[in-house]
């Protein structure tokens, strides 16, 4: 495989596998994985999946039955929604994830549900998290920013991480009667992390009066008449009079929020904000200024068209010198899996326990500004050492395999031009396949995207 095809699927891409195959225009190859709806939905990956919506039900349905068991002074047992019921969506991520052969826009779909960041162990979430990666951020991957700020705010997995459905306005009808008060959460998170950063300069006011303007954003289930994904508006505990943000001033109910979002999402330094992390995350940890400039230049001019953008980072010149990412334990994961396919009459691939033992939780990061993109927070010895072992442990199952799993074979799918001598001389005298699958997903330039 030549380097431009090879950096494409690994920079770019989610990693290369023993059937990837060269292409003659591997930037015009990327830049067509950004037409059309997503590839993962049009494919079907995600049918039969539950809703935003069926998510909320389950969720409504568990604290009825938990009601019922203390009303009877009895222990609570836990939760009485199905064990795992996130377990399907998992499943079905991860195994579109290590099998698409559009490894671009699905590693777009990652960047932008970790710029949303929802964690599951918060606010009941786990139930929600895949249908709103599926709900409100897949169909928004190669569409206008703003569209997707308006999925995901309003998406009952947000709302319920944030606590914004237990927010409520002080001089609403519901504050006034139940003096219950306003939770910033929502207000300020969309603002400060997903749409115009700090540098936009606002105030404390400005944040409460953003928290103010989204109350009555809540969530409902399916007797409650909520949306498909589970979304709905209550006028009862939204705050009524309008509202200053930044120096605009919104009228009340539903469509300020939506005003003020669509304002937000549009700001100048919003785009900034997008452009340095794209950035960051797929050229370098230190951004390269003129790079940055440049996408949120694009992300200006095309009012904040998300397809534009991405095909602007291809064309960056920085994108194509020698890979320096350090792979988070996620994309190590993923990639391992993708470069060495397991068997599929074998054993499933337990990726939401693996990512786990490896400081990077499926859907678990601990703070809602996400998983952090520098070399220097996954790069700590105890953590190479965990993928090392896990490596280890992976390969087991390669020790019986058929001359399409060969090592040799592996690493040249997988690496490409980008493979040292010192690796391929290493696994031409491995004492076993196992060993030498490890030394393949050990070797330093594996761990580099």
């Amino acid at each position: 495989m030549d380097k431009a095809s090879a950096q494409a699927l690994i920079r770019f891409g989610l990693g290369a596998g023993p059937d990837d195959q060269p292409v003659e225009d591997p930037r015009g190859a990327l830049k067509a994985q950004l037409r059309g709806p997503d590839p993962g939905q049009a494919a079907g990956a995600f049918d039969n999946l539950p809703s935003g919506r069926a998510g909320v039900d389950a969720l409504l349905a568990d604290r009825v039955a938990r009601q019922a068991v203390l009303k009877q002074g009895l222990p609570l047992p836990g939760h009485f929604v199905p064990a795992g019921i996130d377990k399907p969506d998992i499943a079905a991520q991860m195994g579109w994830a290590v099998t698409t052969s559009s490894g671009f826009r699905e590693r777009l779909v990652w960047f932008w549900t970790n710029h949303f960041t929802v964690s599951k162990f918060q606010g009941d979430t786990s139930y929600l998290i895949g249908p709103m990666i599926r709900e409100a951020i897949r169909p928004h991957v190669n569409g206008n920013f703003t569209d997707m700020v308006l999925a995901v705010e309003r998406h009952p997995a947000m709302l319920m991480y944030l606590m914004n459905q237990q927010s409520v306005g002080p001089q609403s009808k519901a504050g006034l009667q139940r003096h219950v008060g306003l939770n910033e959460n929502l207000g300020r998170e969309c603002m400060e992390l997903h749409t115009v950063g700090l540098a936009a300069g606002y105030s404390q006011a400005d944040v409460t009066n953003m928290a103010k303007i989204l109350t009555g954003w809540s969530t409902a289930g399916t007797a409650e008449g909520g949306d498909a994904n589970g979304f709905k508006y209550r006028p009862m505990i939204h705050e009524p009079g309008p509202q200053t943000v930044m120096g605009h001033a919104y009228d009340g109910g539903e469509q300020a929020g939506i005003d003020a979002l669509t304002f937000l999402s549009r700001y100048p330094s919003t785009y900034k904000l997008l452009a340095e992390k794209l950035v960051t995350h797929f050229v370098a940890d230190r951004p390269p200024a003129e790079a940055v400039a440049k996408i949120a230049l694009v992300l200006r001019d095309t009012g904040g068209d998300l397809m534009a953008a991405s095909a602007a980072l291809v064309d960056l010149p920085a994108a194509w010198v020698p890979l320096t990412k350090l792979k988070t334990p996620l994309d190590f994961v993923v990639s391992a899996v993708r470069a060495a396919p397991p068997d599929p009459a074998g054993p499933p691939v337990n990726y939401a326990g693996i990512t786990g033992q490896l400081g990077q939780p499926l859907w678990g990061a601990p703070l809602p500004n996400g998983w952090p993109d520098q070399a220097a927070v996954w790069a700590g010895a105890e953590a190479m050492i965990a993928r090392v072992n896990w490596a280890y442990t992976y390969a087991a199952r390669f020790d019986k395999g058929s001359q399409s799993t060969e090592p040799s074979r592996m690493a040249a799918a997988a690496l490409g031009p980008f493979l040292r001598p010192e690796t391929e001389s290493a696994l031409a005298v491995a004492g076993s396949r196992r060993e030498a699958v490890t030394m393949l997903l050990a070797a330093p330039e594996f761990a580099r995207r």
